[in-house]
């Protein structure tokens, strides 16, 4: 439940990337800015379309590869929901909340149906036509359920929200509290979403209804705005200083090393409001520290709400919304001299904890536990690199994931992971949860990482980029190119041989992984080719690593997209390290089970430890088991 929950909050980060474009339009529009009030207009078409936004956000976020059917199942699952509810009671208001289970059942249909086959007569409505389809249907039943018990439900939620918008300085307080102490597991998305978007109302002048904080106080609630002002002094001043705090703290040889960091990460926080990687920093090296930093955020609200100060935000609660929503907040500059005081706080609190009870924050590690950090200046394919290994590699993650600031997985084995090297490479921190989820606490850079490491993930094998390649290149020149040819090596399976480029992937038609061919197969039992020994059989059984005696490296990556399977139709006849001659069976194979769940049976053969132009294809067509002088190294 709790990943599921991650993964919501997850989810919820795409629509909420649009706030930003629609808190500047709607300020700009204003009378005391342009005065132009159909920009404010367009910057409310978002805001009060917000649910529909996050059925579709979420229906991406939880479908397994983010399609475009998961987005349409999504919108079309709440337009069914709502006017189904307004059918049965034109009173009930679900607001974000209808979007969010509109977005929860398209995504998790999507990946229950998307592959699904009909009969021939009704098969162009099979695959992805048929989730939206099964969404609407699912979705009038949920408009049934919910038309008889949300009523309940509405008046429920209705009196927390209620509470805590009514209880002033206690409310208020508890809500900062909370919000800091769910970020080591990701759920303070998900109660943000609540304040923010659904808890509230106010008609603005054009007589439409707008809920939550942020709209409301973006379209001028004179009653709105508290329960955001009490963040600005905490992100702006309070957050900054703590790095000042374990700079002050840092040992004399260290400070060089970790003030850029601590300069940046403290920047990053004043500017935009973005702080999970300064908490991240002490988070885990001192939850005492973190339990400090979530009460002085309560204080900071209660001081912010006592003081009578309003102020909002389209993003985060950074210098830059602040600025941007100065002429609709009241008593402003208060906060400038609440956050001077949250900043003395906080440095001296984080600076007197830390050098009595010797905290290991940021240059204080001991010696003999120092991990140098790698150059934030690596390119995101080498760093995805070093980090899909740190990881386990590519058959130890299930899922991959990311947010804001991290990434976001699910593991077969947790053990595999490297810490150190995670750490090396410039992650500054790790959550773990449950047996098999992990959060790798990254930075803002993190979607281009990912992306990255989702690339190597589709393949089902990690590509060294080509900075890396470049040492075994001169080893292999220094010490002479590996010769293989005639009868060293020979047909693993019956099947029709095609040179690497015919592969219908672009990760080995561009030889990304080295030089080889490929195999369309006939046969159901892959052979070794050659005599030397395994060197690794992937978990998933859909590929295998051999190296011959002389020491050249060759992969049979048997299919394409088979990694997905999970095992399914591959049974392994050979052990990693078990020394093998030519024609030794390696793995057995359900062809027509692989032929109808993966999208190619073609099985690329690649030398991965070779130049491409040291290999030449000497053989095509239809060959069988055992054929020789099929290639030529030398």
């Amino acid at each position: 439940m709790l990943n599921f929950l991650q993964r919501i909050g997850k989810s919820l980060m795409l629509p909420i990337a649009t706030l930003p474009a629609a808190a500047l339009l709607v300020r700009l529009g204003m009378e005391d800015m342009f005065n132009l009030p159909f920009i404010t207009a367009a910057g409310n078409g978002i805001l009060t379309n917000l649910a529909i936004i996050f059925a579709i956000g979420i229906a991406i976020g939880l479908s397994r590869d983010g399609n475009g059917a998961a987005a349409l199942s999504g919108a079309i699952g709440y337009l069914v929901l709502t006017e189904g509810l307004s059918e049965i009671n034109a009173d009930l208001d679900m607001g974000v909340f209808g979007g969010i289970i509109a977005g929860i059942a398209g995504g998790l249909l999507y990946n229950r149906f998307h592959n699904i086959k009909l009969p021939d007569y009704l098969a162009f409505f099979g695959g992805k036509r048929f989730v939206p389809i099964i969404t609407s249907l699912t979705m009038i039943g949920a408009a049934f359920v919910l038309g008889i018990v949300w009523p309940v439900a509405q008046s429920g939620i209705d009196s927390v929200g209620n509470w805590i918008l009514g209880s002033g300085a206690v409310g208020v307080g508890v809500y900062g509290f909370l919000n800091r102490l769910l970020i080591p597991i990701g759920l303070h998305h998900v109660m943000n979403t609540l304040i923010w978007f659904d808890f509230g109302s106010f008609t603005n002048e054009a007589g439409d209804i707008v809920r939550g904080e942020i709209n409301r106080f973006l379209n001028g609630d004179e009653s709105a705005g508290y329960f955001l002002a009490g963040f600005y002094p905490v992100m702006m001043f309070g957050l900054p200083a703590a790095c000042l705090a374990m700079y002050a703290a840092a040992k004399e040889n260290k400070k060089a090393i970790v003030g850029g960091m601590l300069f940046s990460i403290g920047f990053t926080a004043f500017l935009t409001g973005v702080t999970e990687p300064i908490e991240f920093s002490f988070m885990f090296l001192s939850p005492l520290l973190y339990a400090v930093h979530a009460i002085l955020t309560g204080v900071s609200m209660v001081l912010a709400f006592v003081f009578d100060v309003r102020h909002g935000f389209g993003f985060s609660a950074g210098a830059i919304d602040f600025v941007l929503n100065f002429s609709l907040a009241e008593n402003p500059f208060t906060l400038l001299i609440v956050g001077l005081v949250m900043a003395v706080i906080y440095f001296f609190v984080f600076y007197t904890l830390i050098i009595k009870l010797d905290l290991k924050t940021p240059g204080r590690e001991d010696e003999e536990e120092e991990i140098e950090s790698s150059s934030d200046s690596k390119d995101y394919d080498e760093k995805a690199y070093y980090y899909v290994e740190a990881l386990g590699g590519v058959d130890n993650i299930q899922t991959l994931d990311y947010c804001t600031t991290r990434l976001r997985l699910e593991l077969v084995d947790r053990n595999k992971i490297n810490e150190k090297e995670l750490t090396r490479q410039g992650a500054r921190g790790v959550v773990k949860i449950g047996k098999r989820n992990l959060q790798v606490i990254v930075g803002t850079t993190v979607e281009f990482l990912a992306d990255e490491m989702k690339q190597m993930m589709e393949s089902g094998v990690v590509r060294k980029p080509e900075s890396l390649h470049e040492e075994s290149a001169k080893e292999q020149k220094s010490s002479g190119k590996k010769e293989l040819g005639g009868n060293d090596f020979v047909s693993p399976i019956d099947g029709d041989i095609m040179p690497l480029t015919e592969v219908p992937d672009q990760v080995f038609a561009k030889k990304m992984m080295g030089p080889g061919f490929a195999i369309n197969p006939t046969g159901s039992t892959f052979h070794s080719p050659i005599d030397g020994k395994v060197l690794n059989i992937f978990p998933t059984k859909h590929a295998i690593g051999l190296e011959t005696n002389t020491g050249v490296e060759i992969l049979i990556h048997i299919g394409l997209d088979t990694v997905k399977l999970k095992g399914e139709g591959f049974t392994s006849l050979v052990e990693e390290g078990q020394a093998i001659k030519k024609g030794t069976p390696l793995i057995d194979v359900n062809l027509p089970y692989i032929k109808e769940n993966a999208p190619s049976v073609i099985t690329p053969v690649v030398f991965t430890n070779l130049e491409e132009e040291s290999l030449e294809l000497l053989q095509t067509g239809v060959q069988s088991k055992g054929t020789n002088n099929i290639i030529s190294i030398q």
